[in-house]
């Protein structure tokens, strides 16, 4: 499930192709599709049943599929500040927006059917509850108020403005809380998921929707790790190196 070139043909079955690669369960939730216990059709059958196109929804599913690769040796330390807070809303936040409602809508799903056989997953919708309600105000937060002020003292600082000291005790935002409280919030129920679902590893015995929903789990834990590297080892202390040297130069 974790990551196989597939071939998508309108003889592929649904079950094998999210067996393939767990990614393609998106499209099929969004056409309704069922891709677990029931799903044994095959994608022709499915499209005609449902009156879908079938090129249209196989360009879906190799969209879906890709395979993007950044290289480790990105130099992110040495980006400028704007590029790196470009990238962190054009990649992670992004990424965010775009995979939060579908993983919820799949998890809540398969909680209420397997939860009785899984206590556990109780507590794994709950983490992930707690991390969906707090993540869009917390992005929100970073593009409108945090990132602007970030590349505002950036530019004052290489500018290197007369005002630049003033500019730092008016707009001052608290970009260590930002870091040591928010972000740890996040990455306590990181590790919480980790421990309730032994890294992601589903039951030997585990359906589909089972093995998908711990993939995206999974998927969302390597973003987040990624993003919150980003900011809180190289974005945010720079901000607040420069913070607080503009301050005792003011």
């Amino acid at each position: 499930m974790f990551l196989s070139e597939i071939n998508i043909t309108k003889e592929s079955f649904v079950t094998d192709l999210v067996r393939a690669d767990y990614r393609t369960a998106r499209v099929f939730s969004k056409y309704q599709i069922d891709f677990c216990c029931g799903g044994k059709w095959s994608l022709g059958m499915i499209c005609e049943t449902k009156e879908l196109d079938f090129l249209s929804v196989k360009k879906e599913l190799e969209q879906a599929v890709r395979f993007i690769q950044l290289s480790n040796s990105l130099p992110f330390d040495k980006w400028t500040v704007n590029f790196l807070t470009e990238y962190i809303v054009n990649v992670h936040h992004h990424y965010l927006r775009e995979s939060l409602p579908g993983i919820k809508s799949l998890l809540d799903h398969f909680v209420i059917s397997h939860n009785k056989k899984y206590p556990y997953l109780d507590e794994v919708q709950l983490q992930f509850g707690e991390f969906y309600s707090d993540c869009f105000p917390h992005i929100e937060q970073e593009e409108k108020i945090l990132f602007p002020y970030i590349r505002q003292i950036t530019h004052a600082y290489l500018s290197k403005e007369p005002y630049a000291g003033l500019l730092v005790r008016t707009l001052r935002k608290p970009v260590e809380n930002v870091m040591r409280h928010e972000h740890e919030s996040v990455s306590k129920i990181l590790f919480r998921l980790r421990e309730l679902t032994d890294n992601y590893m589903p039951p030997e015995n585990a359906c589909t929707s089972h093995r998908v929903a711990f993939s995206l789990l999974k998927e969302l834990d390597i973003d987040m790790t990624q993003h919150l590297f980003l900011e809180n080892q190289i974005l945010f202390p720079k901000a607040i190196a420069m913070e607080k040297e503009l301050l005792l130069a003011s």
